[in-house]
């Protein structure tokens, strides 16, 4: 099993070579669940019927334009599978403080954070593809940064080229709102879920990228790596240029304006959709980011630790072909819940041992739970927000998780080092049942009002 995890220490990096249908009834209630009404203003449903395009049209875009951003997806998240399996990796070999080993991934959070604002109103004045397209210049920039900084032995230059590396993952953080701008009320969740479900083309592919490129400037370890995210990105380039989605005005034909931000924000429903999804994100990066780490410590390998992180991915993106239809049927609360509890079980398998099998288990539970957390929580803000409303209302998401995905990266790396495996697997359980009771509150609150109308 390994000695106990309480302190990294000095680490040796082991390189090891490749891997050798209910009633219509309960349907009406749902769909009224779904798209609450607003006090001066409709739902997003039916602002959105009153923007859209032919139905046949509109249908065929709406898919297209999920299909071009599933494969953007993936090929942006070969570079965050490099860098989720490399980056606390790598900036242990080249960090003299070994505590500070986990900032390159708190940098990354970092960027996303501070370009998540400035992403969303750069989309809004040059449109969603260019704003993509910018976003992955940023990864070129990045990765190309990063791999002179590796050679260099250069840490807190590699800090800054993760930073860059965050712009990008600010951008694509859009992806799955983008997928929902032309889709209709019936196809959202799907296609929400074909975006993130380009994921798992990361999880099939990017851990063997990593395995494979990890040692191709050797003796320089992990800058191949950095160097194929670059290639990942430049194609992601080319995929964007497929997007069609046009830009909608700040206020809509009928002359009614977007509302304040503070009065959207008075919806009870959209305050509990951020937090869980500020829970969800946090909760999987504080685990996910110590594990590579906790598990070299414990005396597993650099490949060992890239296959769970492998399996982890899968985790994240592989229910993301069912996750829409199963919004549809149970409603965003209950796939929500059933989110939540799988990454309270990931704490409680973490807790339980330190072979090689606990930590890819909770790292699979951990990815489960983000899914059916994470889109189900989009999906409730989508709900609760006009289409002239989305960029101030997806901002304000965005920023908000990554808020506190950036402070649980950085406190990961902390109390992993200080602390030790076992507080890292135990610490982030109560904020998970926090957001579980509030669901669950809300869930049984909207039941009420659907038996009592």
């Amino acid at each position: 099993m390994g000695p106990p995890c309480k302190s990294l220490g000095p680490v040796t990096i082991i390189s090891e070579g490749p891997f050798r249908r209910p009633s219509a009834g309960k349907r009406r209630g749902r769909r009224e669940q779904r798209a609450p009404l607003q006090e001066g203003g409709g739902s997003a449903a039916v602002d959105q019927e009153e923007t859209s395009q032919p139905e046949g049209e509109g249908e065929r875009r709406a898919r297209r334009n999920a299909l071009v951003l599933a494969i953007a997806q993936g090929l942006y998240f070969i570079g965050a599978t490099v860098l989720i399996s490399l980056g606390a990796l790598t900036g242990h070999l080249l960090a003299q403080d070994k505590s500070l080993a986990t900032l390159p991934v708190t940098t990354y959070v970092l960027g996303t954070l501070v370009a998540t604002i400035p992403a969303s109103h750069m989309m809004r004045h040059l449109g969603r593809r260019t704003g993509f397209q910018i976003g992955a210049l940023f990864a070129v920039a990045g990765t190309s940064l990063a791999v002179h900084a590796i050679f260099e032995r250069a840490f807190w230059l590699f800090c800054a080229a993760t930073l860059l590396l965050g712009a990008y993952q600010a951008c694509a953080q859009y992806y799955r709102f983008a997928a929902a701008d032309t889709a209709s009320e019936a196809f959202k969740p799907k296609a929400i879920s074909w975006v993130l479900a380009g994921g798992l083309v990361a999880a099939l592919i990017a851990p063997q990228i990593v395995i494979y490129t990890k040692d191709a400037f050797a003796p320089v370890l992990f800058a191949g790596s950095f160097a194929a995210a670059g290639v990942a990105a430049l194609l992601a380039i080319g995929v964007l240029a497929f997007l069609d989605i046009p830009r909608l005005p700040a206020q809509q034909a009928g002359g009614r304006q977007s509302r304040p931000l503070l009065e959207i924000l008075r919806q009870p429903r959209l305050r509990i959709a951020i937090l869980t999804g500020m829970v969800s994100y946090a909760s999987m990066t504080f685990v996910m980011t110590a594990t590579p780490l906790a598990m070299v410590a414990c005396n597993h390998s650099v490949d060992s630790a890239t296959l769970a992180i492998q399996w982890h991915v899968v985790a994240m993106f592989a229910p993301s072909f069912f996750t829409g239809h199963l919004i549809a049927r149970l409603g965003r609360e209950m796939v929500i819940l059933t989110g939540l509890l799988m990454l309270g079980a990931a704490g409680l398998v973490a807790l339980s041992g330190l072979s090689a099998v606990h930590f890819t288990l909770a790292l699979v539970l951990l990815g489960v739970g983000w899914n059916f957390g994470y889109i189900g929580s989009t999906t409730m803000v989508t709900d609760c927000h006009r289409p002239e409303e989305r960029n101030k209302v997806q901002a304000l998401n965005e920023f908000m998780v990554f808020s506190l995905v950036a402070s649980a990266s950085f406190a990961s790396g902390y109390v992993l080092h200080n602390r030790g495996w076992e507080v890292v697997a135990f610490v982030y359980l109560p904020f998970v049942a926090l957001a579980a009771g509030l669901v669950l509150m809300l869930h049984l609150g909207a039941r009420r009002s659907i038996a009592a109308g």
